[in-house]
């Protein structure tokens, strides 16, 4: 359900909440317009690229393949679109993604600006683009109806969801819907549960309004999106065998409405969602083993927990009532927390914890750099309890365009190019300034967001639930309307419900005083 309307418009000059967000771009140092020699390559680029599409004799014609794109409404950059198909053994997912080397030239104006921005950054007042529009939201996005260059990964799969034989070639397709996830949703219906865990969200546009009627779809898109449910099935499992493990927390979004004002949602995602995400995890798998197989490319890892932080978490869980027995591994433990519960809520907050150190490691058996010649000892993604690579999302973020060229090389029985193989130990540290750019865009937009929602309610009560404290003195509590979380003095334990008094707020800064009803 939206939220009431306060009257904050990202258009008005005089607002304070406008104010704050430009000067957040600018104390970030995000990029503003592209400078006009990227621009021009990109025209170039897209005009070349597509109308040379159905000459590149190395390019597949798999126009005929009944792609469809999966997304939010709205979405104009879309990097990902999926057919399923039923095999005698189980299925085939053929995962096309947006062909971004195609329109970047390794070493050209668009590779030099997009190196320096490293990922798109979105904020409510408009995205930061990792590229220019006329690639990103047109020549290079997988629109409907449109004939566009594509990596397509086809990949088999077993009864057991167990993954087989990976092909990995350079096509041209044409995704014939764009589709939202509350439209699959509604057409999948109850065939899609949600990862394990209870309350699995309704099925609701991002906009919180019911979702547009689902278009009249041939009989085979229909039924290779009603594969989707299956393929999510058949991976979970797969993720619960490895010891694998997902957060399902509930997202919190800002929104804009017709009339230009922002609003906080939060919303637990719909099971097509985690679907989704599952063909995407496949396919980053799927890359991290054909790159570790040839040593070389880029991982995204991250380390296990250490035996502290486990502890911590197990007696933190065990005071909220939801105890982790020894019998039950990580993410097994996880698939029993319900998140609409204020002791569940709580619990995933805790599990935050044990989800840290992500970085990404490049390595060559080919350099003459020591360090960078072997793959790392441990290449997995904890979380994932699978090496894992960043592949899927070339149009907003730098990783996977090289991630791409470097599987497909290694696909095909190619050369990495030599270029690549320069550029991949300097991917590391421009991923991890662009990640710390977009983190902390994403915080301090959601910090003014809040505030700006908050300031209807100076004065009032509010209720919500402790999920973490800090310290002796202070908490955080997540309200329940609007969804903002604030940090409390107070003393309280985690999953208690609490009522909260909203003291006083301040839009340009993001600041909102608070404290505990009654004293708590």
């Amino acid at each position: 359900m939206l939220l009431p309307a306060l009257g904050v418009h990202g258009a008005g000059e005089d607002s304070a909440l406008t104010a704050r967000l430009t000067r957040l771009r600018r104390d970030l140092e995000l990029p503003d317009a592209f400078p006009d020699d990227v621009l021009a390559e990109a025209e170039r680029a897209a005009e070349d690229v597509l109308g040379s599409l159905g000459q590149d004799p190395e390019r597949v014609d798999l126009t005929d393949v009944p792609f469809v794109t999966v997304d939010p409404a709205g979405s104009t950059d879309l990097d990902q679109a999926v057919f399923i198909e039923r095999t005698d053994v189980g299925v085939r997912v053929h995962y096309a993604i947006a062909d971004v080397p195609a329109f970047v030239a390794l070493g050209g104006a668009i590779d030099v600006e997009a190196r320096r921005r490293g990922q798109t950054v979105y904020l409510p007042d408009g995205r930061v683009p990792l590229h220019p529009e006329r690639i990103s939201e047109h020549a290079g996005s997988l629109l409907p109806e449109q004939e566009r260059p594509a990596y397509v990964w086809s990949m088999d799969l077993d009864g057991e969801g167990v993954l087989g034989a990976v092909e990995l070639v350079r096509a041209r397709v044409r995704s014939r819907f764009q589709l939202t996830y509350p439209q699959v949703q509604a057409l999948v219906g109850d065939e899609s549960p949600a990862g394990g865990a209870p309350g699995g969200g309704a099925v609701v546009g991002k906009d919180g309004r019911v979702p547009a009627e689902v278009p009249d779809l041939p009989e085979e898109v229909v039924a290779s999106l009603r594969l989707l449910p299956e393929v999510g099935r058949l991976r979970r499992a797969q993720e619960a065998a490895r010891g694998g493990a997902s957060l399902n927390m509930p997202d919190q979004e800002i929104h804009v409405d017709e009339s230009g004002a922002y609003r906080l949602v939060q919303r637990n995602p719909l099971p097509v969602e985690d679907d989704n995400a599952h063909v995407s995890l496949m396919t980053g798998m799927a890359a991290a083993r054909i790159m570790l197989d040839a040593g070389v490319g880029i991982l995204r890892t991250m380390p296990a927990p250490d035996d502290e932080a486990i502890a911590e978490f197990r007696s933190r869980v065990a005071a909220l009532g939801l105890p982790w027995t020894h019998e039950q591994d990580y993410g097994a433990y996880l698939r029993t927390v319900d998140p609409t519960a204020p002791q569940g809520l709580a619990v995933l907050h805790a599990a935050t914890a044990l989800f840290r150190g992500a970085d990404y490691t490049a390595f060559d058996a080919s350099s003459d750099d020591p360090e960078l010649r072997t793959p790392p000892e441990d290449p997995e993604q904890a979380a994932l309890a699978a090496p894992y690579a960043h592949t899927t999302a070339p149009l907003r973020r730098l990783v996977d365009r090289f991630v791409l060229i470097v599987c497909h090389a290694l696909v095909q029985g190619h050369e990495v190019p030599a270029e690549v193989r320069a550029a991949l130990p300097e991917l590391p540290a421009l991923m991890a300034d662009s990640g710390r750019r977009a983190s902390q865009a994403d915080r301090a937009a959601v910090d003014l967001v809040e505030a700006a929602e908050l300031t209807a309610h100076v004065g009032e009560e509010l209720a919500g639930t402790v999920v973490r404290t800090r310290g002796e003195d202070s908490v955080d509590v997540q309200l329940v309307d609007p969804p903002a979380y604030l940090s409390v003095p107070a003393g309280a334990a985690p999953g208690d419900e609490v009522r909260v008094r909203i003291d006083s707020v301040d839009v340009a800064s993001g600041q909102v005083d608070a404290s505990l009803a009654g004293g708590r």
